[in-house]
């Protein structure tokens, strides 16, 4: 499948795991690269910038195929050195970065003079413009129905995507309710080149992550989920558990961010996700959820959507016209 994703990325099929705090670690990448797929690491999952290129040494002994580097700018309460870490991916010799939250423009000059790519996530079409006039290489949409952040517009993926695709004059990935063959198809149909799954990729073999999260992902409907922070318009979409319910709960009480900031910890969810703790922490997870009923390893994952489209490219949708 040839779109102008793979050929920007150098890989087979249009399908990217976007960038997991705590998930997109070696394992989930290298499967996704080795499967045809670009595969995308959290560099700031480890913490320092000299812990990133220990894991990206180790993930290029795993892998011969591209993969990118995750760097998401977002609000903390402890400053993080975002430009060291992109300094530290560059100097190791990475060349596609997909930026998240917050715009990249501190960082852009760095990575334009490397000659570096970059996938900017958006959940807007202000936000999509204005990534373009920075220079980025091409935007990856997050419709409202995404897991972690979907901004404060509420606009559904069948929407938002042909209102960019149609308004920029850089390629735009589908991310947010992308899980199977038929969101791939759909994807194309509405403008985009490819898509960015989160949600389902943990839901595999590879996934880091413990048993217990990704039987639970199986089991969990399109309704369960949870929107928490809406009052600090920071709203991220989390699985519906003890802690969520309690957050939102806070939230109606008008609670603010110090008082929120322990249920938030996202040392808590690295526990959970590696003990498997459904209810005492924040579980990022998408709407997606409800297409999600088997736990495959990341190539049965890639191989099953890729047949899926072409199968429906090819023979159902020729039949109707």
């Amino acid at each position: 499948m040839k779109t102008k994703f793979t050929e920007l990325t150098g890989v087979k099929y249009p399908v990217m795991s976007g960038g997991m705090m705590w998930v997109s670690t070696k394992e989930l990448v290298s499967a996704v690269a080795n499967a045809g797929g670009f595969g995308v690491m959290t560099g700031l999952s480890f913490g320092t910038p000299d812990l990133m290129v220990d894991e990206i040494r180790k993930l290029r002994k795993m892998t011969d195929n591209p993969f990118g580097i995750n760097i998401t700018f977002l609000p903390t309460l402890k400053p993080v050195p975002y430009g060291d870490f992109v300094d530290a991916a560059l100097a190791e010799g990475i060349r596609i970065f997909e930026t998240a939250g917050r715009s990249p423009e501190d960082v852009m000059p760095a990575l334009k003079a490397a000659n570096a790519k970059v996938i900017h996530k958006c959940t807007s079409l202000k936000h999509a413009l204005k990534a373009q006039a920075l220079g980025v290489d091409m935007v990856s949409v997050d419709g409202f129905e995404c897991a972690g952040h979907p901004g404060e517009d509420d606009v559904t993926s069948l929407v938002l995507l042909p209102i960019v695709a149609e308004a920029l004059d850089i390629p735009v990935i589908a991310s947010g309710g992308f899980g199977d063959g038929r969101g791939l198809v759909a994807a194309m149909a509405l403008g985009a080149e490819g898509i960015n799954m989160g949600t389902r990729f943990l839901a595999t073999k590879e996934a880091p992550v413990h048993e217990n999260i990704k039987n639970n992902l199986v089991n969990t409907s399109e309704k369960d989920t949870k929107l928490i922070l809406r009052t600090l318009k920071n709203t991220a979409r989390v699985l519906s558990n003890k802690t969520s319910n309690l957050v939102v709960s806070m939230e109606a009480e008008g609670k603010g961010i110090m008082d929120l900031a322990p249920h938030l910890s996202g040392l808590k969810g690295k526990v959970a996700l590696e003990t498997g703790d459904l209810e005492n922490a924040i579980l990022t997870a998408g709407q997606v959820a409800g297409l999600i009923h088997d736990i495959p390893s990341v190539q049965e994952l890639i191989e099953t959507i890729v047949a899926d489209a072409k199968r429906i490219i090819n023979n159902r949708l020729p039949s109707m016209v």
